[in-house]
């Protein structure tokens, strides 16, 4: 159809063969890729402005862990005396890092679904939660914990016992 548009105009405008077309027609493809064309700057930045939050948050995390760490030094001494073992220790403060990073994804999910439907409330657009990009978040949160907090919990799995009691 898009084609026989195009022939019926250039007979009308009586175009010739060789020569090129002298009007510009577009069709909701177009559109959308024109759209998609001006939004990709946008996405660009979303994404660096949310990789950098997320390092931010990731760095965050791990100085809570690290200051937990230095508070409880006498208690992992006092979990070594007793015989756990270095993953042990290990893996209670990756578990720590990682809940405090849900926690905090699970507050943003929340927020965002929250607002997301005040703003379905004012306007007349329907909101259309992707349960799924929350699920991958999580995940990622996860992903941010674990990286994070791997410093902190290799730091405290490595405390001598003995120094760890001494500690004060």
């Amino acid at each position: 159809a898009i084609e026989e548009t195009r022939q019926v105009l250039r007979k009308a405008r009586k175009l010739k063969r060789n020569e090129e077309d002298n009007f510009y027609y577009f069709t909701s493809l177009s559109q959308i890729e024109n759209f998609n064309q001006t939004t990709k700057g946008v996405k660009l930045g979303a994404f660096i402005l949310g990789a950098v939050s997320l390092i931010v948050a990731g760095i965050g995390i791990m100085n809570i862990m690290l200051v937990s760490v230095t508070e409880r030094t006498k208690e992992i001494g006092i979990r070594k005396s007793l015989g756990a073992k270095r993953s042990n220790i290990l893996l209670q403060f990756l578990f720590e890092a990682v809940v405090l990073c849900n926690v905090g994804g699970i507050i943003g999910i929340l927020l965002g679904f929250g607002l997301g439907n005040v703003m379905t409330l004012m306007t007349s657009f329907e909101a259309n939660i992707p349960y799924e990009w929350a699920f991958i978040g999580m995940i990622f949160c996860s992903v941010i914990g674990i990286t994070f907090g791997m410093i902190p919990a290799i730091k405290a799995s490595k405390l001598n016992p003995i120094d760890a009691l001494q500690y004060e």
